[in-house]
């Protein structure tokens, strides 16, 4: 029986195995067509679809796509709920550097193309008062939603293009809209009263949108598997989110800190007198409109470095606690 070497989404070589589990990977959707390996007689890698012995494990089927992806199954939620959670932290934060190697010019694009759609709703949220920001609280589930599908699907060795990122405006649209406006809406409101409450959530629903966007689940199983399970790893997982966006985390405490300085001046200059600071405020809307768009400005910039790294780690933990047991 010949034994195989596998280059896996994540650029890594894996191996060496038998052709019963590439064909059961295969089955699994973790290896495509375009997935390359060799056997351990060959000199080169080639695509699976080359090899004669595989022919039969790629007979053609229902593409892989948003719009058809099956629904989750009594037995994979059964499997998810009894098995012992296994995150691998540092297998993770590796991931996001492998990933990005791997798929440079993929990631480019996608993270391109993310941003630009994000920012545009960011801008809508800054422009618009009350309506804007409750707009940009609905569509970053969709958006986010499409961003780890499409780094998913290239992590299984998925031929997908940049562009894969828009396909949460084309299927499961309103159940991603829902889970990043709830999960976003409860996470402030916790925050506006106990401050640990709200870390805890926003922690636990991290994986929300990717299985809503990957299993097609509705928003509130979704948001309830993904604290279920996270609970059982929840500092494991807070230290890989705290680390995965260290970036965007010392940005924004330290526009925490700015905006503080600049309102305790305002409280300051007003003889610390809260009626006399909210009859100064208005004469200083230009300052504040200056300072809110300075923030935007700096965090659109840090997030979109910040992407090009977080999507690695975020998919490959995913996978570590969502994706199918490897053999």
């Amino acid at each position: 029986m010949a034994n195989y070497l596998i280059i896996g989404g994540d650029g890594k070589e894996y191996g060496p195995v038998t052709d019963a589990d590439v064909r059961q990977w295969i089955a699994e959707g973790r290896l495509s067509a375009q997935s390359r390996a060799k056997a351990e007689s060959d000199a080169e890698f080639r695509e699976l679809a080359q090899f004669p012995e595989f022919a039969t494990a790629f007979a053609p089927s229902a593409p892989a796509h948003f719009a058809t992806a099956p629904l989750s199954n009594d037995a994979w939620l059964a499997d998810i709920a009894t098995r012992e959670p296994e995150l691998k932290l540092g297998q993770c934060l590796t991931a996001g550097w492998s990933f990005l190697g791997a798929n440079f010019g993929f990631l480019a694009g996608a993270v391109l193309l993310t941003w630009l759609t994000y920012s545009f709703f960011v801008a809508i949220s800054v422009s618009v008062p009350l309506a804007g920001p409750l707009i940009l609280l609905c569509f970053y589930g969709v958006i986010m939603g499409g961003f780890y599908l499409a780094c998913l699907r290239r992590l299984r060795g998925e031929n997908v293009s940049a562009t894969e990122v828009f396909c949460g405006f084309k299927g499961a649209f309103a159940q991603l809209l829902l889970t990043g406006l709830v999960t976003k809406l409860l996470t402030e409101f916790s925050a506006c009263c106990f401050v640990l409450p709200a870390i805890y959530l926003a922690i636990a629903w991290v994986f929300a949108l990717p299985l809503v966007a990957d299993k097609r689940m509705l928003f509130w199983p979704a948001m309830e598997l993904s604290r279920k399970v996270v609970t059982r790893v929840w500092f494991e997982v807070f230290a890989l989110i705290l680390i995965a966006f260290l970036p965007m985390v010392i940005f924004q405490v330290y526009n925490a800190i700015q905006t503080g300085i600049f309102f305790f001046g305002l409280f300051e200059e007003a003889n610390q007198n809260w009626q006399q600071l909210a009859q100064l405020i208005p004469s200083k809307s230009g300052e504040i409109q200056h300072l809110t768009f300075k923030a935007t400005l700096i965090g659109q910039f840090v997030l979109l470095l910040n992407l090009f790294y977080c999507a690695g780690v975020i998919i490959r933990a995913y996978e570590n606690l969502f994706g199918p047991k490897k053999p």
